[in-house]
């Protein structure tokens, strides 16, 4: 595991995440994560840390209302949120994470338009 920096456009929040230098990334294709261009790394919340800009996130919730959807309320950059195929998790979006410590990502599509398909029990596994 290596540890990862990242954060929003303005430099507001900004976090560190435990994740391998090459991992895999999910690229959705639902309405808001195609919309945004969002590359999803999810991570068990215990490798997440938020090292600031708690007041200045904001929540978004829509259709089933389970994922929090995080926001820079001055950028509004969607660095990380918390997802709903893992609400006990974080997904961080590969694209806010600061240069140096990723060797290789791969990008794999997901079908998020036809998500209760995909997760038919209601929730992913976590990988590395």
């Amino acid at each position: 595991m290596v540890k990862h920096t990242g954060g929003c456009h303005c430099g507001r929040v900004r976090f560190e995440v435990q994740a391998p230098a090459r991992f895999r990334v999910s690229e959705c294709n639902c309405s808001i994560c195609s919309k945004s261009g969002y590359l999803h790394l999810v991570v068990p919340a215990d490798r997440f840390t938020l090292v600031s800009g708690r007041k200045a996130l904001t929540s978004y919730r829509f259709n089933t209302g389970v994922a929090q959807h995080l926001f820079c309320s001055v950028c509004r950059i969607k660095s990380f949120y918390v997802p709903r195929s893992h609400p006990h998790g974080i997904s961080v979006n590969a694209r806010c994470l600061d240069a140096g410590t990723v060797e290789d990502i791969t990008i794999e599509p997901f079908n998020g338009r036809e998500w209760e398909k995909q997760y038919p029990a209601g929730r992913g596994e976590f990988r590395d």
